[in-house]
């Protein structure tokens, strides 16, 4: 055909087609070649070993510095790049090297690297065996928004696999990469896999280890190192920078992430109505990548090590002071809890998403955990029910308290204090506000409440607290009433015992 090369066999059966008395034509179409490449076999001047030219046909106007000037160069500093080279010749040499250069130059410079270069690194593909290493890491959906009610959920993915068989787990990680996220995520891997690879390899926990002094450092390792001892497996860590030291789940996100955004394209739709609902449907997603794999999960499984009884500690513990406002401080973040604590210390068992509350050995209080956005910034979880009794004997405290906004528990309540503070202003603004939070914590009726307050405002007419009052402890009454149902049983009974006892004592 036009524009290949042709060989020998070609030729051969072209001539060989020709001396049988058949046309150029008919021969170039036998032997798979244009007429034109006949004609040329014909007149001697097809050659079919000839080779592809690798040899210049005119000289180069880098030819004069390269040797003498830029290979020097490039002893001296390998990493020179082909542009910073030209705009050497460029400055040297006005006028006589224009841009068009670049890509000859581009050429000379990665020949000369392949032959004179440093050694290059080289990745060494591993033989996995069932059973030996299991692989943690972090990962994020880039190019993805979650919501959760339709708010934007900022998290991360904790991976694990299993090298050998590939069986993955994901969890959602609230915070950034630490040693909470990881034992969590990792003990519950094992758990649902049934048992314990016996090598567990991560990426330096490099994130965990941010902004850490070295005796926190050295207690990071301690308990890692403890964790893994726990599950009988051998701890290693990548060498710091080569992630592809862990390729064996590096290179499988990209796989499982390409998997969630399908799925989630199928679903029509990024947004959950819970955080253990979104983790719910990414463990559908996972299993069914699992069952892909299962005739080598069943074989994998079969060589893991058994896992202990019992779980073992995945929390970061810390010790919490009951401030006088009511609050406690942990990890840049104010939490609200019971007034009557105030003044306790409180041991707090500190999960990537919840936060457990002890006083001693009896627990208090669960929170969910909150993270504040950025390193300098802080964070608030107030719960209006923790503070509402003593606002109630003060409620003027409303008006300036720095946690204000907080206590308002939805942009609806932020409306209806918007309201008061334009329209009733003074002190009954305050009063009016916190009766309203102690009616809907006293008579649980929080959203109920904010929609009869605001169809109120609407209406311009300022909420009376002794009507809603009366309106939701009726309904509190009504509602113990109805659940309440007696049934008076037969007294005949009654009157046969009688009788006998009568008789008896007779």
């Amino acid at each position: 055909m036009p524009g290949n090369r042709i060989n020998n066999e070609q030729v051969g059966l072209y001539m060989s087609t020709r001396t049988k008395g058949c046309t150029q034509v008919t021969s170039a179409a036998k032997a798979g070649i244009s007429e034109r490449s006949g004609r040329r076999i014909e007149n001697g001047r097809q050659d079919p070993s000839a080779k592809k030219r690798h040899w210049k046909t005119r000289a180069s106007s880098l030819d004069a510095v390269w040797e003498g000037e830029l290979v020097p160069l490039l002893e001296q500093a390998p990493h020179l790049l082909p542009m910073t080279l030209l705009e050497y010749l460029q400055e040297k040499y006005v006028g006589k090297y224009p841009d068009n250069v670049l890509r000859t130059l581009q050429r000379k410079v990665k020949h000369w690297k392949a032959l004179n270069g440093a050694a290059k690194t080289l990745i060494f593909r591993q033989t996995h065996e069932p059973g030996r290493q299991g692989l943690s890491d972090f990962t994020k959906l880039k190019g993805v928004k979650i919501t959760i009610a339709g708010k934007p959920l900022a998290h991360l993915l904790y991976h694990f696999r299993l090298a050998f068989s590939g069986w993955s787990h994901i969890k959602v990680i609230m915070g950034g990469e630490s040693y909470t996220a990881l034992a969590s995520g990792l003990q519950e891997a094992l758990w649902r896999l049934g048992g314990s690879p016996l090598e567990h390899r991560t990426d330096s926990l490099s994130a965990a280890f941010k902004n850490l002094n070295a005796d926190l450092r050295k207690d990071l390792t301690s308990r890692y190192e403890a964790l893994c001892d726990y599950y009988n497996m051998e701890p290693t860590r990548n060498n710091l920078g080569i992630s592809h030291e862990n390729g064996s789940v590096e290179g499988p996100h990209g796989h499982v992430k390409r998997r969630i955004k399908q799925a989630l394209l199928l679903r029509q739709s990024n947004d959950f109505e819970s955080i253990e609902a979104y983790q719910a449907w990414l463990d559908g997603v996972i299993n069914k990548h699992n069952q892909r794999n299962a005739k080598n999960v069943f074989l994998e499984r079969a060589s893991l090590q058994p896992l202990p009884l019992h779980r073992t500690v995945d929390y970061t513990e810390v010790i919490a002071t009951v401030h006088s406002t009511g609050t406690i401080e942990v990890k840049r973040t104010t939490y609200s809890v019971p007034s009557k604590l105030r003044g306790e210390k409180l041991r707090v068992h500190l999960y990537d998403s919840y936060l457990e509350c002890y006083l001693g050995s009896r627990l208090v209080i669960t929170l969910p955990r909150v993270y504040a956005i950025n390193k300098a910034g802080r964070a608030r979880k107030i719960d209006y029910h923790h503070l509402i009794d003593s606002l109630v004997k003060k409620p003027q405290a409303f008006r300036f308290s720095q946690l204000r906004e907080d206590i308002l528990p939805t942009p609806t309540y932020k409306k209806i204090w918007s309201y008061l503070e334009k329209e009733v202003r003074g002190r009954l603004s305050c009063k009016l506000m916190v009766g309203l939070l102690s009616i809907a914590a006293k008579y649980n009726c929080e959203d109920k409440l904010s929609r009869i307050v605001s169809d109120q405002i609407e209406k311009n007419r300022v909420p009376d607290l002794n009507q809603l009052e009366a309106l939701f402890s009726s309904k509190a009454d009504n509602h113990l009433r109805a659940d309440i149902q007696v049934t008076q049983h037969n007294l005949c009974g009654y009157d046969e015992l009688l009788v006998v006892g009568g008789e008896s004592n007779d």
